[in-house]
């Protein structure tokens, strides 16, 4: 059995496919394997991949017939995964050389479920540290504890599934896989499972991932129907913390981030496409309309009042079923 498996899915990002295996490289480990998921890619990505599978020691190469998404490409991953740890790259971001020793270094010595860790943001030349928002370090903790606050970023709203290290056990116990075909927020509904459902987590600040930001085959760059995808999996991460039993205590924190994420794609509508931006309204309306009225209320009372004067015009709005229809 491998100690670490590394998941990394590539779609049509033939330009970085160089610098995600030459890090994958300086991170090389007898003990460690890559699973590089070629996601049906049609730009000349999957050749690179094919002769990065025979340069990278320990690499195995999966491709799909059909294009599925970057949720759908993980779970191939997960499933064909034989390691003792899990964690994930993107196959348009790089890392640190030896970053993975280190990380797999933090996890067996903090020994919990799972590890999360700040991240380097690449936009064109400039670079910034993205911190974790979670205030004690290298400390396990409950998951479930970090969910809250409702009106403060928490771990929960930190979703990116690169940014850790995550025990097989996650995966014997279905926490790790993701909503298969959801092509953007796909981080969303898992994190959210992982804080729920999962016994123990750290996080410490050891930085070793690059993401790339603007990259412009990027679904946050695109403006076209598959952005939606968000509402899907909002509405699955309020059904589920719904049905959890501390829904009173949790729910408020999960309609308040729904209700900031349908705000935020108002706010820069003008990326849309007139089709697509006429249906984001439509569904985020409907997606106000199924939330719990009640706690509704409350998250509306603590928006900013530019914000807030938004989302209730939107749920005044009416719903026409064809349009409102996900």
């Amino acid at each position: 059995m491998p100690k670490l498996s590394v998941i990394v899915p590539f779609y049509n990002v033939r330009q970085y496919v160089p610098d995600a295996l030459r890090s994958l490289r300086a991170n090389a480990r007898e003990d460690f394997e890559f699973i590089l998921v070629d996601d049906c890619s049609s730009d000349g990505t999957a050749e690179l991949l094919a002769r990065g599978e025979r340069e990278l020691p320990g690499a195995v190469l999966v491709r799909h017939e059909r294009n599925g998404g970057l949720a759908t490409a993980r779970n191939t991953g997960i499933d064909r995964a034989r390691g003792e740890y899990l964690t994930f790259l993107d196959g348009d971001d790089w890392l640190a050389p030896g970053y993975y020793a280190r990380l797999l270094e933090a996890i067996e010595g903090l020994g919990c479920d799972f590890v999360r860790t700040d991240h380097v943001r690449c936009t064109a030349r400039a670079r910034s540290v993205q911190r974790v928002p979670h205030g004690r370090r290298n400390v396990v903790l409950s998951p479930r504890a970090a969910i809250l606050p409702a009106h403060r970023s928490t771990a929960v709203d930190y979703a990116y599934a690169w940014a850790g290290i995550y025990h097989r056990r996650l995966a014997d116990r279905g926490l790790l896989h993701f909503t298969d075909g959801l092509r953007t927020a796909e981080d969303r509904p898992w994190i959210w499972r992982l804080h729920r459902e999962a016994e123990s987590f750290a996080v410490t600040g050891l930085l070793g991932v690059f993401y790339r930001r603007g990259v412009s085959s990027s679904l946050t760059q695109i403006g076209d129907a598959r952005q939606l995808d968000f509402i899907r999996a909002f509405d699955q991460v309020v059904a589920e913390t719904a049905a959890d039993a501390e829904a009173a205590a949790l729910l408020p924190k999960a309609v308040r981030t729904y209700c900031a994420i349908i705000a935020h794609h108002l706010a820069s509508i003008e990326k849309f496409e007139a089709p697509v931006a006429r249906k984001l309204k439509a569904m985020s309306a409907a997606a106000l309309r199924r939330m719990p009225q009640d706690v509704l209320d409350e998250a509306l009372a603590s928006m900013d009042l530019e914000r807030a004067a938004r989302l209730r015009r939107l749920r005044r709005r009416p719903v026409l079923a064809g349009r409102a229809a996900a």
